[in-house]
């Protein structure tokens, strides 16, 4: 599976943003995805991720509420709605796809994190205040 994340931009706080991931190969629908983000200086951090089928999801607590993860296997896309942005959500944000459950996903470490099977180019989100 091939992926490739856009998007990103710059907004200020409290602006929305819809990031899609467009993925290639006909093996899309087989895995979880997830929604990724890496801050200056700080370590790739899980963000949300849904189920194959897109019947479950999981939130990072300091999205939950926020941002909204969405998947049409039809189309082979990947989406992450977000609201009410601030500052703090500035990152570069991955799509990614690995052969495991949502909540897996969700428990992933650091370590484990840089495992996972299929990684798409990042895209910059920038929130200024």
């Amino acid at each position: 599976v091939q992926l490739q994340a856009s998007g990103g931009g710059s907004v200020q706080a409290g602006g929305s943003l819809r990031l899609i991931c467009t993925a290639s190969g006909r093996t899309f629908s087989s895995y979880a995805v997830a929604w990724f983000r890496q801050a200056p200086g700080k370590e790739r951090e899980f963000v949300a991720s849904t189920s194959w089928l897109g019947t479950s999801a999981e939130y990072a607590d300091s999205v939950k509420g926020r941002f909204t993860i969405s998947r049409d296997n039809a189309k082979n896309m990947l989406h992450l709605e977000m609201n009410s942005l601030t500052p703090e959500d500035t990152a570069v944000y991955y799509c990614a796809a690995d052969g495991t459950s949502s909540q897996d996903l969700a428990r992933y470490t650091p370590e484990r994190i840089q495992k996972i099977s299929y990684w798409g180019k990042g895209t910059l989100v920038t929130v200024s205040s």
